[in-house]
């Protein structure tokens, strides 16, 4: 990183080398590594956006942004990274926001220490990226709401101690959601194995099952019906910070390849020297830069608490998009080494992908996009 950045983008750099050890290895196996974990933990990251009150470290929206640059920069795991950005936003995020004190007290200690795991259950596979059709149904009993459904591809489902559920307890649409904090342990919680996947394989994901699950009525993030100014104001985030993460990986991607098409040689000169080289490379700095721009220009809006129902849309577009493009153009660059697992250029590749789906796909985005332009 650049000093332009200055200590914010550093915030992990001093724990690099642990969270970049045995990566081939890790990734093959679809380990999520605790020693990782406790350098995550270590660094502070999980404590940057939330109130000094809270234990937390009190930085900006935007400050937030540039420390999760950092992160996919100095990580070459970005399972973990992403599991990292999955625990700021899954919880504790909506439960500063608007949990009771209660709550906020018995549980923002244990997860801003990152002593306990965090995951957020929004998804189920009849639904995808359908979230106010959500089918899950909360019954209110007396003083517990009684849960039965199920989630799908919840990320860091099975390693979680703590999970935030989004269920329905009312009519279909925005305002039938609620939100539920749920312990690990609770009668009626079942936890599916960890499910296989092409990228991110550090980062686990899985499956939820509810029996009759009670949930104490106490344990309500947010109001009953809530849950849709819950979730809007969660994904804003959720989207804004992964995909900071992934800007700091493509500069990252982006200096490796300069390097790499400096120092190696074909027919007798370096083959940046090519121009067929040069000017993919100049177009990964393009795409790197306009990914850039998208997000601080985003980011800064939402601080000042302007609407950006168009501009996060459009930025999770560019980004992600850019990050598959850049990642092909690294494997192309780099020619056999690119399709080595043991260089770990593919990696990139394969975890680029799920950008393009998770928080709402693509082709989801366009058609957010087109709503909101009337058409």
């Amino acid at each position: 990183m650049t000093d332009r950045d200055g200590p914010l983008t550093e915030l992990v750099a001093p724990y690099a080398d642990v969270l970049n050890a045995d990566l081939a290895e890790l990734d093959a196996g679809s380990v999520f590594s605790r020693a990782k974990w406790q350098a995550i933990k270590d660094s502070g990251i999980l404590r940057t956006p939330f109130k000094e009150e809270h234990g937390g470290s009190g930085r900006s929206f935007t400050e937030t942004m540039k420390v999760l640059e950092g992160l996919g920069y100095h990580s070459r795991d970005a399972g973990v990274s992403f599991s990292t950005s999955t625990q700021i936003v899954s919880l504790a995020t909506p439960l500063e926001k608007f949990g009771s004190a209660g709550l906020k007290a018995r549980y923002l200690p244990r997860i801003l220490s990152g002593e306990a795991i965090t995951a957020h259950a929004i998804t189920e596979e009849s639904g995808g990226s359908d979230a106010m059709n959500i089918t899950t149904v909360a019954v209110r009993e007396d003083d517990h709401y009684v849960v039965d459904g199920g989630k799908m591809f919840i990320t860091n489902a099975p390693v979680a101690d703590l999970f935030l559920l989004y269920v329905r307890t009312g009519k279909p649409g925005p305002f039938g959601l609620t939100c539920l904090l749920v312990e690990r342990d609770t009668p009626g919680l079942e936890i599916g194995e960890p499910l296989d996947k092409l990228g991110l394989r550090t980062s686990p994901l899985g499956r939820l099952t509810f029996d009759r699950l009670r949930v104490p009525v106490t344990n309500r993030v947010g109001a009953e019906g809530g849950g849709f100014l819950v979730l809007d104001y969660v994904m804003k985030r959720e989207i804004l910070y992964a995909f900071s993460i992934t800007l700091g990986e493509m500069r990252h991607r982006l200096d490796t390849v300069i390097r790499f098409a400096t120092e190696r040689t074909q027919f007798g000169q370096p083959i940046a020297s090519y121009q067929a080289v040069s000017h993919k490379i100049v177009e990964m700095r393009i795409a790197v830069e306009t990914a850039a721009k998208w997000l601080a220009d985003t980011g800064a809006k939402a601080e000042r608490g302007e609407d950006i129902s168009l501009d996060l849309a459009s930025t999770k577009i560019v980004v992600s998009e850019a990050n598959v493009k850049t990642a092909l153009d690294a494997v192309q660059i780099h020619g056999g080494r690119g399709v080595l697992t043991s260089h770990g250029i593919e990696r990139d590749l394969r975890n680029s992908v799920a950008g393009t789906i998770y928080s709402g796909s693509s082709e989801i985005q366009r058609n957010r996009m087109a709503a909101l332009l009337g058409l």
